[in-house]
């Protein structure tokens, strides 16, 4: 019997770029209630991190129009693994190119999903390097824990909304090494949303099908806090500064993690994750599948607040049009996780 071994040559999400047309107010957030710390700032983008995250940024915050993503950036295992899995692309019918000057991190391959997402893969970073007033005693800790904020640690998943979650996710899996972990299949036609990692967690990137859009958009950014019990507090916190909750605090039943969702002042929708839900060590892990008879019974939320309608077509770059049709379509609710 055959065994198909898994590809180990994405070793993590190491960094995306968001775009925000209230670059002060965005700022604002990601520094003052999500106690992220900059590290650079061009003119154009200001460069921030999670207290453990290791690198030079997790989240490159960009000045612009209108809100959405503009790059998500993977590292590489090795330098011998980021020349396969480029190989590997430039074969798959869907070739990159290679790009420089990037802070941050070295040469990269840039490449898109088949729905246009842009993603960096690089091997070569730039480690965070504390000044002796934020140096942690800690060694395993890149700089030591704010006193402002969350704070969250480190950068943890995204959520891209497309317009076919097997065709974008079947991508990642031939061409870079994903596993799908969970999926959603209603009336066990298409895939409406599936989950995927290289590693233990859950997930590192979701695919969700974009009902009220092209594609090539943003659903959510998820960043990692790692204590559950600071959720209420959390909300009291956005509450008072006029920071949107979407939804939560509460439980998800696909990956088992506290959530609460927010907008940022630009508009992007933001998780905040409580904890890492559970980990993966089987290495013959069959893919789980929600359909209509469990989802909203356990799968979308497993406890808490149930999540708002604009939860499952919402996402940037806004399009009003659609997002008019969509509310006037007596759609079911679709699940993004």
């Amino acid at each position: 019997m055959s065994f198909q071994e898994q590809i180990h040559d994405i070793a993590q999400l190491a960094c995306i770029e968001l775009f925000t047309p209230k670059f002060e107010e965005s700022f604002w957030f990601f520094h003052d209630v999500l106690g992220m710390t900059p590290t650079e700032d061009d003119g154009k983008s200001c460069y921030l991190r999670g207290y453990e995250d290791r690198y030079h940024h997790s989240l490159k915050l960009t000045r612009s129009d209108k809100a959405g993503i503009g790059m998500v950036g993977w590292r590489a295992s090795s330098p011998q693994a980021l020349e396969r899995r480029v190989a590997v692309l430039e074969a798959s019918g869907n070739p990159g190119k290679w790009v420089e000057g990037h802070k941050g991190y070295g040469r990269a391959y840039e490449f898109t999903t088949p729905d246009g997402h842009k993603q960096h893969l690089f091997w070569e970073v730039e480690y965070y390097e504390a000044p002796a007033e934020l140096k942690s005693k800690l060694l395993s800790r890149a700089q030591k824990r704010p006193l402002r904020g969350v704070p969250v640690r480190r950068l943890d998943h995204v959520n891209l909304l497309c317009s076919d979650v097997t065709k974008n996710g079947k991508f990642l899996q031939d061409n870079l090494g994903f596993l799908k972990r969970e999926n959603v299949v209603f009336g066990g036609s298409d895939e409406l949303a599936a989950w995927f990692s290289v590693s233990p967690l859950v997930h590192e990137v979701a695919f969700t099908k974009d009902q009220a859009g092209p594609g090539n958009r943003l659903h959510h950014v998820a960043f990692w806090y790692g204590n559950q019990g600071q959720m209420l507090d959390l909300a009291d916190i956005l509450q008072e500064y006029d920071v949107t909750i979407e939804a939560g605090p509460a439980k998800h039943g696909v990956s088992q993690a506290y959530f609460m969702y927010v907008y940022e002042p630009g508009g992007n929708r933001i998780e905040l994750f409580g904890d890492t839900g559970y980990l993966i060590f089987d290495p013959d892990w069959k893919t789980l599948t929600w359909d209509e008879s469990n989802f909203f019974n356990g799968g979308g939320v497993w406890f808490g607040g149930e999540l708002p309608q604009d939860f499952f077509v919402y996402g940037t770059p806004i399009v009003e049009a659609a997002m008019a049709e969509a509310e006037t379509k007596d759609t079911v609710a679709e699940p993004a996780e």
